[in-house]
């Protein structure tokens, strides 16, 4: 698959580094893009710079580069996900401000009605963020809060990070067996 990938400066920095990886083992064609402040995230929470994300990736285009391949309907991307995403780019996603190349390579998406999973990461959320969500799933948008489940009984913070990257996956329509899924109670088995 040709995949684009977004990270934002939402925290959970982590949740779009981990994507990478689990892509780049899944030997998918990914292309990438990071805010500025998506940067500053990774730096603080995850130690990542530019160096760690460029062996990753087929392509790595800056924030700023309006001309890069994905910001192109002509460029054949199969899905596109945003992890984490902030609810400006949310609301730049859901309003059609195409203000830099993360947000428009998300308006392609949406005009070429491709898939694009958007990983949301804020809390509490208010109205604005609710109604700009319920856009977006309206259009086929894929939203996946960053709200790790439970029951796998995670005992690190790599299993939490590992059910929410999944169900990224998952929502992207990648195959993956990252976590452990859900089989009943076990009593119940």
């Amino acid at each position: 698959m040709r995949i684009i990938v977004g990270i934002t400066g939402a925290s959970g920095a982590v949740y779009g580094l981990r994507l990478l990886q689990e892509l780049a083992k899944l030997g998918h064609e990914v292309h990438a893009t990071v805010s500025n402040s998506g940067w500053k995230v990774l730096d603080h929470e995850c130690g990542a710079d530019a160096d760690t994300i460029r062996p990753l990736v087929h392509a790595l285009y800056a924030v700023e580069d309006i001309a890069a391949p994905i910001a192109s309907g002509s460029f054949r991307a199969d899905v596109m996900a945003v992890a984490p995403c902030t609810m400006r780019t949310l609301a730049a996603i859901s309003s059609g401000l195409a203000g830099n190349l993360l947000c428009r390579a998300a308006d392609v998406m949406l005009k070429e009605r491709k898939n694009l999973v958007l990983a949301v990461r804020e809390t509490p959320l208010n109205a604005i963020h609710l109604e700009n969500m319920l856009t977006l799933a309206r259009l086929g948008v894929g939203i996946v809060p960053a709200c790790p489940g439970f029951y796998h009984a995670p005992r690190t913070l790599d299993d939490l990070v590992s059910i929410m990257v999944g169900r990224i996956l998952d929502s992207m329509g990648i195959d993956n067996d990252i976590f452990t899924r859900w089989g009943g109670f076990p009593e119940d088995r």
